[in-house]
């Protein structure tokens, strides 16, 4: 009775016995391995495991796309307008050769952006709302995870390069009239300021959303 019972709980394939829970590819260690043999059986799991892992499509459970998170807000606080942080701080500080490189990064960058902004401004922001809505209705009117953190961490990122194309046209009539590299450091670190509350605000909100979806999935799991 007791062969029958074990027999019978072992699914049969084309008349062969075959174990559960196997990924297609990868073997079990028998029971009669020596404990050498069964870590050797189970170090392509391990590496399969690690690969799912890696890729996993639950952002918010995912250490990779917070660190994307970090680095994505990081590296925008820091390019203004194209300009690093710390040209604008050596020209505040030394003047002379630091404060022109920062007058002329600043120019190109800013004749750059409302160049955009006039011949392919409509273009680009048909396209973004089209791809940001696509977004919202399929990570918040579907479910889908993976959306739902591109989302979040793209919407943000739209009100920056909004922000950032109203400021290269405040500054373009500034720069027209020779002024001071003070005046533009000013307005370089104001809009600084602002990429920063945006950063700080969406973080926040990223991060309460994504506790929310951990601790749920948690709960039903």
């Amino acid at each position: 009775m007791v062969t029958f019972s074990f027999v019978a709980s072992v699914p049969r394939i084309g008349g062969r016995l075959k174990p559960r829970n196997v990924a297609p590819g990868l073997q079990r260690a028998p029971e009669w391995a020596t404990p050498g043999q069964a870590k050797e059986a189970s170090i392509p799991l391990s590496i399969l495991q690690l690969i799912f892992d890696l890729i996993d499509m639950r952002s918010f459970s995912n250490l990779w796309y917070w660190i994307a998170l970090a680095v994505t807000w990081s590296t925008a606080s820091h390019w203004v307008l194209g300009v690093p942080f710390d040209m604008v701080q050596q020209a505040r500080r030394r003047g002379g050769q630091a404060a022109e490189d920062m007058m002329t990064l600043t120019g190109v960058n800013v004749r750059r952006l409302v160049m955009i902004g006039r011949e392919a401004g409509a273009m680009v922001a048909l396209g973004a709302a089209f791809v940001l809505s696509s977004l919202v209705v399929l990570g918040f009117g579907y479910g889908i995870e993976f959306a739902q953190a591109v989302a979040l961490l793209a919407l943000p990122l739209a009100v920056v390069a909004g922000l950032s194309l109203r400021m290269a046209a405040r500054i373009a009539p500034v720069l027209a009239r020779d002024p001071s590299p003070e005046e533009v450091a000013r307005l370089l670190m104001r809009h600084r300021l602002r990429v920063q509350v945006v950063g700080i605000v969406a973080i926040t909100i990223t991060a309460l959303w994504g506790m929310f979806q951990n601790l749920r999935i948690s709960i039903l799991h």
